[in-house]
């Protein structure tokens, strides 16, 4: 057994830190589908990492393409300068982008991405002479990061409870979840489009002159795989409409593949104004994040900043050399691998696969969408998340890696997944359950 590192000074995130450094999960490699942990054995990989590796691991190209590039040229400043490959990587992420979400703005992670998006709306309304227009509305269980203007708009209580009164003038629509009727929908349930209503309730006490945006994750992943009821997002982006609000995708989970479209913006049919993007922008080779913007938008920008620069914001490190040879590269993968569609192939086995969970122990729902599934466990009484942390455990033991927020099982594997991977999940799960009391 290979010696453990000192696992003193790194502070973990989002970890029990205690618990884990008692009993410590360390990973060494990763192919394929596939991570190695440091005694060797082979981890089938049913999170895509964090919800990020699209195109699975150790992917040679894009590993030759950060390689070409650190050699050539490790950084150079955005600000004022700029770097060839920052303009094609744009241009190219253009071509996949929806409707004319075709300006790109780049970032360094998920949560940067969301906080740039509100910090755009926030301008975006001052530069069209719409100023009083500052307040911004986010979800109940909504994750958006971890950035103060994540999780001032996010909602969910363990992430914001501890950080003071974040920013003034927040409302939040509520959930989708638990809605009667959509117990082991699969696909989009039925039920629960109305409330989205909650936003006509909102403009009215406050007045739409008030109210910059709107921002959702079109499927809430880190909450649990909360999949829209049909009709949600269509009488959401109607209400933006009808009251001249910007409306804002969160796709950092969504995006490049994982319902089997490019983004949830194709798969839904519905127009958001902005788009937030991370993880499998660059399939998670080197942290990046990008929001687009709809060309009203950014010309809004252009066309009536009366200084030079016309958006005071941006990060040291937007359109970082390496990031966007590792985001070229990417999207070569998913064009020639046909990956930004693939889950609709897939995503009727995935289904089904999910839904034979349903009668296993402890099971109280089960959701899904292209290829994300969120398994529901009743929790253990007096010890909420205990049970599900058990089961990762086992799971972990039996060489898969599964992911759990809450008591909730969430699923989302590398778009290169076969039949007989999904099968071993599933059972590997089924048989975790049945052991975990």
């Amino acid at each position: 057994m290979p010696d453990t590192p000192n696992l003193e000074n790194f502070w973990m995130p989002f970890t029990p830190n205690r618990a884990f450094k008692a009993r410590p999960k360390l990973l060494a490699s990763a192919q394929g589908m596939y991570y190695r942990d440091v005694e060797g054995r082979e981890i089938l990989d049913g999170t895509a990492g964090l919800w990020c590796v699209n195109a699975g691991h150790g992917r040679t190209i894009i590993t030759e393409a950060i390689q070409k590039q650190a050699a050539v040229l490790d950084f150079a400043p955005t600000f004022n300068l700029a770097h060839p490959l920052a303009f094609e990587f744009a241009e190219k992420l253009a071509a996949h982008l929806p409707y004319d979400l075709k300006r790109v703005f780049y970032t360094n992670s998920g949560s940067e991405s969301a906080d740039t998006a509100l910090k755009i709306a926030l301008a975006y309304q001052r530069a069209r002479g719409q100023g009083t227009r500052t307040r911004l509305i986010g979800r109940e269980r909504a994750y958006h990061g971890v950035g103060f203007g994540g999780i001032s708009v996010g909602g969910i209580v363990r992430n914001r409870m501890t950080f003071g009164t974040l920013l003034t003038g927040v409302d939040h629509l509520p959930h989708t979840h638990g809605v009667p009727g959509n117990l082991f929908a699969k696909g989009q349930p039925e039920y629960g489009a109305d409330l989205a209503d909650a936003l006509e309730r909102i403009v009215a006490l406050h007045d739409a002159s008030t109210i910059a945006a709107v921002i959702v994750e079109p499927v809430a992943g880190s909450t649990g795989v909360l999949v829209p009821p049909k009709g949600y997002l269509e009488r959401l982006r109607a209400i933006c409409d009808r009251h001249d609000i910007l409306l804002i995708f969160d796709e950092v989970i969504t995006g490049f593949g994982r319902l089997g479209a490019p983004f949830a913006a194709d798969y839904f049919g519905v127009r958001p104004d902005m788009i937030c993007m991370a993880k499998g922008l660059t399939n998670a080779a080197v942290p990046m994040g990008a929001v687009a913007v709809s060309n009203r938008i950014y010309d809004a920008f252009m066309q009536t900043s009366e200084t030079p620069i016309e958006l005071f914001h941006g990060y040291t490190y937007s359109g970082h050399p390496l990031a966007c040879a590792a985001g070229i590269a990417t999207l070569d993968v998913y064009e020639s691998e046909g990956l930004l569609t693939r889950g609709a192939e897939l995503s009727g086995y995935w289904q089904e696969a999910m839904h034979s969970l349903k009668d296993a122990k402890h099971v109280i729902d089960i959701r899904n969408l292209g290829l994300i599934g969120g398994i529901e466990l009743e929790p253990r009484a007096g010890a909420a998340t205990a049970r599900a942390l058990e089961v990762f455990d086992r799971c972990f033991e039996a060489g898969v890696l599964i992911r759990t927020t809450g008591d909730i099982i969430a699923l989302s594997p590398p778009l290169i997944i076969e039949k007989a991977q999904i099968d071993r999940i599933v059972e590997t799960i089924r048989g975790a359950l049945a052991a975990t009391a």
